[in-house]
């Protein structure tokens, strides 16, 4: 057998080599920027650095995302002794003039300069992205450079699994998947279950429309992901672990295949790592997209090769699970946010954020804004901060109308509450939910009723069809929305379609029916009017 991995060789090594390059280039090969051209703008780079003989003075990193996902590609330059440079909008001729111009010649491309000092750069504090556009994700020298698996070393040779979970516990930190649900005292479950085997679950599946938070870790930071699940395993007595992504990321589940291939060869996988008693593997399942999925129960079912329908519980997962035995599930930005915990204590999570809201909360936002892309904040941020400031307000000088938050699951927040902090209990206040993360904006043109029938659209297509009121229920709503929106909608159907939402929601089996009338009743309660607009005239009813 294969010594285990000397980490801190392979840091020390690491950091050796990245500073012996005068220049180091960092170019954004997250999705996001590869669906504007970064491939061909990686490569310009490459050959002009060749072509320039620049080889001994430039080192070429790909990365994952620098968040500002709108302005892509995306390029920082940094070279030792001076400030970084960051450059958007890089296609393949700019990449060219980055390489001659800037690294050689040592003027900067002022065209495709972007300033990073404004407030969508500046007011994130990363911990989950950390990463982002620094390290390159299929090294895993570059993770380990950055202090990867640090942690996780230190908890399997140094700690007791109940050392663990006191110090999650302590640190306040939250399923970050929607439901909130304190993390330390869902591994305790875990942990007091009894089985001779436990499974430990990262639920990849994010199928919101818009939403892409968990994709970027799984893309960009691998380790990262591998680092929280270990971690979790340990504490929680778990030996086997899986990560369950749609197959609509495809670019995650080949990264993710090929960091648990390089960590089973270090032996951070598999039997005895790093020469301790600790044992544990991960395999990756892929899901074939069905938003129901995102579901614990059904996610569970799909991981077993049956169909993903929910089922009652209890039993609750961490008592039966898969294939019967103990389980936990946590989401992906849950987990990745485990190795800085460890690394740097409890007391330093729970400084940030809100009582009863530590930490920070990664949101794609999107919609009608000047920036757009990945935010990582503190929780308790304002909307408005987020909205104005970071997002840099709404284009062409709209007026800012409503927010939609978590999705299909989520509901619609409007301009009177710009200034509500953007937390689990505050949006579960004004009839939203944090949910996994996506955040759209929409400015003043947007209809309401258009909005909440398109969700409704969504959660009638992804219901599972196993309950009645989910199954019959989102069908029934969807011909009212669509009744209302075409201009023949009655009185007496808006009467019905608010009563029937509150069916919907109290009945249904799942979260996917309990919370698929939310956006309508959110849009209805903050903007009724356009709804009563739209309305057939009581003279025409009555004709």
């Amino acid at each position: 057998m294969a010594a285990p991995i000397d980490l801190h060789e392979v840091a020390e090594r690491e950091l050796s080599e990245r500073y012996g390059f005068p220049w180091r280039i960092k170019a954004c090969m997250s999705t996001a920027c590869l669906s504007a051209g970064a491939n061909q703008a990686y490569e310009g780079m490459e050959q002009t650095i060749e072509k320039e003989d620049l080889a001994l003075e430039a080192r070429l990193i790909p990365t994952g995302c620098m968040g500002l996902c709108s302005r892509g590609p995306l390029v920082r330059v940094l070279r030792r002794g001076t400030d970084e440079i960051m450059y958007q909008a890089v296609n393949k001729e700019v990449a060219i003039d980055i390489i001659t111009d800037h690294v050689r010649d040592h003027k900067p491309v002022e065209t495709n300069v972007l300033d990073h000092n404004i407030p969508f750069f500046t007011s994130q504090e990363k911990i989950v992205l950390e990463n982002g556009g620094v390290i390159d994700p299929n090294r895993i020298e570059s993770y380990v450079g950055h202090r990867g698996y640090q942690a996780f070393e230190r908890v399997i040779t140094r700690m007791a699994p109940e050392e663990v979970i006191e110090i999650i516990r302590a640190s306040g930190l939250r399923g970050r998947g929607g439901a909130g649900y304190p993390v330390g005292s869902k591994w305790a479950l875990l942990a007091a279950a009894t089985g001779d085997t436990k499974y430990v679950v990262a639920n990849g599946d994010e199928g919101d429309p818009g939403a892409y938070m968990d994709r970027t870790v799984m893309e960009d930071d691998p380790h990262r992901l591998l680092e929280g699940i270990g971690i979790a395993a340990y504490a929680t007595g778990a030996s086997q672990a899986y990560i369950y992504v749609r197959a609509e990321y495809p670019r995650a589940v080949e990264r993710l295949d090929r960091a648990i291939r390089v960590a089973r060869r270090k032996r951070l996988l598999g039997r005895n790592i790093l020469d301790t008693e600790f044992s544990l593997d991960i395999n990756v399942r892929i899901g074939a997209g069905a938003f129901v999925c995102g579901e614990e129960t059904a996610l569970l079912a799909s991981i077993e090769g049956r169909r993903g329908t929910p089922r009652l519980r209890p039993p609750y997962p961490t008592e039966r699970g898969l294939w019967g035995a103990p389980t936990m599930i946590n989401n992906v930005e849950t987990l990745a946010n485990v190795p800085t915990i460890m690394r740097k204590g409890a007391e330093w999570y729970s400084s940030i954020g809100t009582e009863g809201n530590t930490g920070t909360k990664v949101f794609a936002l999107a919609g009608d804004l000047v920036n757009t892309g990945l935010i990582e904040v503190p929780m308790g941020v304002t909307l408005r901060h987020i909205v104005e400031d970071m997002g840099g307000g709404i284009p062409n000088g709209k007026a800012f109308k409503a927010a939609q938050t978590g999705g299909p699951s989520g509901g619609c927040i409007s301009s009177e509450f710009l200034d509500t902090p953007v937390d689990y209990d505050s949006l579960r206040n004004l009839g939203s939910i944090m949910g996994s993360g996506g955040l759209v904006v929409m400015d003043e043109d947007v209809s309401m009723p258009e909005i909440a029938k398109f969700f409704m659209a969504f959660s009638m297509d992804e219901s599972c069809g196993k309950c009645s009121p989910c199954r019959a229920g989102t069908v029934q709503l969807h011909t009212l929305l669509e009744r209302i929106t075409s201009g023949a909608g009655t009185r007496q159907d808006m009467r019905d379609l608010e009563h029937l939402c509150h069916v919907v929601r109290d009945t249904s089996l799942c979260g996917l029916g309990q919370t698929a009338p939310s956006p309508v009743l959110s849009t209805l309660h903050y903007f009724r009017a356009e709804y009563e607009d739209m309305l057939v005239s009581e003279e025409a009813t009555n004709a």
